[in-house]
């Protein structure tokens, strides 16, 4: 795996981001000099900031996120160190093994009971339009009201919570990298970005939404195992809230 490119330190000298063609808000770096984390925006996001910033993306490589909402950034623990590296994993293999962790104690269903992988639905939207159309209204209500724009280097959107070392999950998978190679999957199947973090919370935007209900069940049955707290209902009724839903939260305790 080659070394990911981090350009992150170009802006200590150039805060305003020209240097890699973007057009910065105040912000500031977090994390090592020589190796920062991401950029983070001095002012809590509006609706028009992410598209403000997607360019990032296409222009020096990083991602855009909002973080911080109900609990500040300064007070989170990020351990980006511990992270491994997502393409590492097998998305089937790591659901799979939390359905047969969980399954059978909180649903009522054994190992043999899961059903695999959901089909990817046709595309609805471009991910990315449906990912600034979810985060503009992410900072008027919810948990994500006044979180900040960041900017983070990674390869890909799902990896971001890896990338930053987020420990939101921190109680159900030790290593994030495990379930953003889920994230991964969803991307490639549901064109899932990740819109926003908070400190136990993953808000993911989603331009394919399932919209026949055999499959909503079948992909019901892995946001179980990627996040069993985040389900209070039965897979079915689960199910039926995933249809045609442009976006999807989960949390954990």
């Amino acid at each position: 795996m080659a070394m990911l490119a981090n350009p992150l330190p170009q802006l200590m000298d150039d805060p305003t981001g020209k240097v890699l063609g973007l057009d910065l808000p105040s912000g500031r770096l977090i994390g090592p000099a020589a190796e920062p984390l991401l950029w983070y925006a001095d002012e809590p996001a509006g609706p028009e900031n992410w598209a403000r910033l997607a360019p990032a993306r296409r222009a020096a490589g990083l991602h855009p996120v909002l973080l911080g909402g109900i609990m500040e950034l300064a007070d989170w623990e990020l351990a980006p160190y511990e992270a491994s590296y997502p393409g590492d994993h097998d998305a089937e293999d790591v659901l799979e093994g939390f359905w047969e962790a969980y399954a059978e104690e909180e649903l009522g269903y054994g190992p043999e009971d899961w059903p695999g992988l959901a089909e990817a639905p046709e595309l609805q939207e471009d991910p990315d339009s449906r990912a600034a159309k979810v985060a503009g209204a992410a900072t008027a209500e919810g948990p994500l009201k006044g979180a900040r724009m960041a900017l983070v280097p990674a390869r890909r959107s799902a990896d971001i919570p890896a990338a930053i070392g987020w420990t939101g999950p921190l109680n159900h998978e030790h290593d994030v990298a495990r379930l953003c190679a889920v994230l991964r999957s969803w991307e490639d199947r549901f064109g899932i970005r990740v819109v926003g973090l908070t400190h136990n919370r993953l808000t993911v935007s989603v331009a394919s939404p399932p919209i026949v209900k055999d499959e909503a069940v079948v992909l019901a049955a892995e946001h179980f195992a990627f996040c069993p707290d985040a389900m209070d209902t039965d897979l079915d009724e689960y199910a039926n809230s995933l249809l045609d839903n442009e976006s999807w939260t989960f949390w954990w305790d």
